[in-house]
């Protein structure tokens, strides 16, 4: 049985024109578009050089504390891809460092997102590589598997597939499946332009709040004075 210990090669179809227009959007706008469902749980920190990236996903699982599979997944990895790994979550034993995540950044890559710990962070905030984790622990990892490569994970509560479009800043992270991405980048580059329209107005002190009013009067509220 090769369920939990397997690597699928099939490549995915990258677009840089459409992560050169996703990667200057706030990631916060990209998940507002999907209707606030395709962000992972808040706790992943930034801890690379790089505080904004988007890039393809190419999954990886690996057994809470064990990092071969992940070792081999960033081998696999194209530039500018976004290696995404399950590590269950688990932060008693970090699964990358500066020496796995500074070869990263020599291929190329543009970020690995773990659901798990990471190590030496110290200097992995001078390497050209984004680096979002959910905390860091000095505890080694493990180098025996199993795991699996390209096949759908789960990392901060969302289904990551191979080929989803990851974005992520300072905020968290999100999840554009592949097959909506140009129409999710579309919806979130005119989410943009309008938050703009709504700062301008706020300089001016020009904003208008009547729809808050007009909200609650919807829902009934009552208003004593």
């Amino acid at each position: 049985m090769t369920v939990g210990f397997r690597v699928s090669e099939r490549d995915v179809a990258r677009d840089p024109e459409l992560i050169r227009r996703a990667v200057a959007l706030p990631v916060a706008n990209i998940g507002d578009v999907m209707n606030r469902m395709q962000a992972m749980r808040g706790g992943f920190a930034a801890y690379g050089g790089r505080r904004g990236v988007v890039g393809h996903a190419v999954t990886v699982r690996v057994r809470p504390g064990d990092n071969l599979m992940l070792h081999r997944a960033i081998d696999l990895a194209q530039p500018g891809d976004v290696v995404v790994c399950d590590g269950g979550g688990d932060l008693s034993i970090a699964v990358a460092g500066d020496l796995m995540i500074g070869h990263a950044a020599k291929r190329g890559l543009a970020a690995l997102v773990i659901d798990g710990a990471v190590r030496d962070i110290d200097n992995l905030g001078d390497m050209d590589i984004g680096v979002w984790a959910c905390g860091a622990t000095p505890a080694g990892p493990y180098k025996d598997g199993p795991g699996e490569i390209g096949y759908p994970v789960a990392c901060g509560g969302q289904v990551v597939m191979p080929g989803d479009l990851i974005a992520a800043d300072e905020d968290g992270v999100v999840v554009i499946p592949q097959a909506d991405a140009n129409a999710i980048i579309a919806a979130a580059e005119a989410h943009a332009a309008k938050e703009g329209q709504f700062t301008a107005a706020i300089a001016a002190g020009t904003w208008d709040r009547a729809w808050i009013d007009e909200t609650l009067a919807a829902k009934g509220c009552r208003v004593t004075r």
